[in-house]
């Protein structure tokens, strides 16, 4: 037999999914929305606090947002990060990377990896948050449930061990 908090949620989402559904739309095109609507219930359903939210479709609106804000800051930096080799002209140079810069980039791949391992465990997972997920330190100090003034501190010391480790 569901529990309360599922059957709320389920008439929630009966009530409220084409709304959510048609703002999704609009902010992240047809063919991501519904993934977005899923986490966004996803999210709720997560939520500790949920039977105490006084706005549920609020709520819910809230988390749309947020999500839409994250998928744009991710589009953001796929799109800087990608290169399109379907573009270049028959006649470029090869984008292979030769055996002496792939034993260097391997190389500092290493050393990165192990300095990031020698972080003390909080100041290794701000790091991580702001490189691998792309959260602003705010957005990282509010999930971590941390100051921004410790959260920037765990990055400054991350960033100079990190720098340290490739000089």
């Amino acid at each position: 037999m569901p529990d309360k908090k599922s059957s709320s949620i389920r008439e929630l989402f009966l009530r409220n999914k084409r709304g959510l559904l048609t703002y999704l739309t609009r902010r992240v095109g047809r063919e991501d929305a519904p993934d977005l609507l899923q986490e966004t219930f996803v999210r709720a359903l997560r939520h500790d606090g949920f039977e105490a939210v006084v706005d549920p479709p609020a709520f819910l609106q809230q988390i749309a947002v947020n999500l839409t804000r994250d998928f744009a800051r991710r589009r953001k930096t796929e799109a800087n990060c990608l290169e399109f080799v379907g573009d270049l002209p028959e006649d470029a140079p090869s984008r292979e990377v030769l055996p002496d810069e792939q034993f260097g980039l391997e190389q500092k791949t290493r050393l990165l990896r192990e300095a990031m391992g020698a972080l003390p465990p909080r100041c290794r997972e701000v790091f991580a948050m702001f490189m691998f997920e792309d959260l602003p330190v705010e957005e990282i100090a509010t999930r971590l449930g941390i100051s921004r003034n410790v959260a920037h501190k765990h990055m400054r010391l991350a960033l100079q061990r990190c720098r340290a480790a490739l000089d």
